[in-house]
């Protein structure tokens, strides 16, 4: 019965659209919690200091769910095709953010593919998380196989490159585990060459001086350490995934239309940033992972970004 329902999941997660799927033991987080807590001991969370609680929870999801015997671990490829282009007097946005925010889209495909679960196998029962939670997501999806963390603290899969969300699904069934896929990295440093802030390490990434962080969850003034050095990026940076070679040699673009519609926000204008009403950013972004840097944080970027012009 449960190889029938292993292979039933499977075959829902790839109907429902998802790209990667993968299963591990719900097992203590050991060493991976002791990096984490190295990691937070040096700072390099910055002012995310959420990262600093539940730390039991992250380590052992039975803290979160006490009936947890597996983790099925989720990918949905986010690949809209285009360049990002520098140009004057506008600033770029992250891939992930040119569409609906993932978040709205993954939770009703795990809502979907939770019902498909219990369907055929009444007494399931999960909680699943799309990086809202206090659960190691990146971790979660190593350990069930769907690619192993690059050397820029993203998940790679040797098939489908970085570009994927991920979702985990804890659940109470024992499922057998994903063959892990070793590291594919190499002698490769594109990624912590090309960073234009020098945030990246191998295998190590440092908020304090990371783009993404500077211009989504920063709620504070950008340091003029970095005047210079923001390679025109207004919401969130994707240089270490463009440069990544696993990410050249396998693109293929999503299926999910919501993440890249004919009026995708791509780049924006500062000066319309600037001049932006409250009214005009919430009717712009209600669905937009934008959202998440508020009003302030984009006009604070915008401004930045703009004095470096000026």
């Amino acid at each position: 019965m449960k190889e029938s329902l292993h292979s039933r999941i499977i075959q829902f997660s790839k109907e429902i659209g998802f790209n990667l799927v993968g299963f591990s033991p719900a097992i203590p987080l050991e060493i991976e919690t002791q990096r984490l807590m190295r990691w937070l001991h040096d700072g390099k969370q910055a002012t995310m200091s959420y990262m600093e609680r539940n730390i039991d929870k992250r380590r052992n999801v039975k803290e979160l769910f006490p009936d947890a015997k597996s983790v099925i671990s989720l990918g949905l490829n986010y690949y809209s095709d285009g360049r990002h282009i520098n140009s004057q007097g506008r600033g770029k946005i992250s891939r992930y953010a040119w569409g609906k925010d993932y978040h709205l889209v993954i939770w009703d495909k795990l809502e979907d593919l939770i019902e498909r679960i219990k369907s055929i196998e009444p007494d399931f029962s999960a909680i699943s998380y799309v990086d809202t939670g206090p659960v190691m997501d990146k971790v979660w999806a190593v350990n069930s196989g769907l690619g192993w963390m690059g050397k820029n603290t993203n998940v790679i899969n040797p098939d489908s490159g970085s570009w994927f969300f991920i979702a985990n699904i804890i659940c109470n069934s024992d499922f057998p585990k994903d063959k892990a896929i070793s590291d594919h990295c190499g002698t490769c440093t594109a990624c912590i060459d090309a960073c234009p802030t020098n945030a990246l390490q191998p295998y190590d990434l440092d908020a304090r001086k990371c783009i993404s962080f500077l211009t989504i969850e920063n709620r504070g003034e950008i340091s003029r350490e970095f005047s210079g050095k923001m390679d025109n990026w207004l919401f969130g940076c994707d240089v270490c995934q463009d440069v990544c070679p696993w990410n050249k040699a396998f693109v293929e673009e999503t299926s999910v239309t919501d993440f890249n519609p004919p009026t995708g926000t791509k780049s924006l204008a500062l000066d319309e940033v600037l001049e932006m009403t409250p009214e005009k950013f919430k009717a712009s972004f209600s669905e937009s992972p934008i959202l998440r840097a508020k009003l302030s944080g984009l006009k604070r970027n915008a401004s930045f970004l703009k004095s470096d012009v000026d």
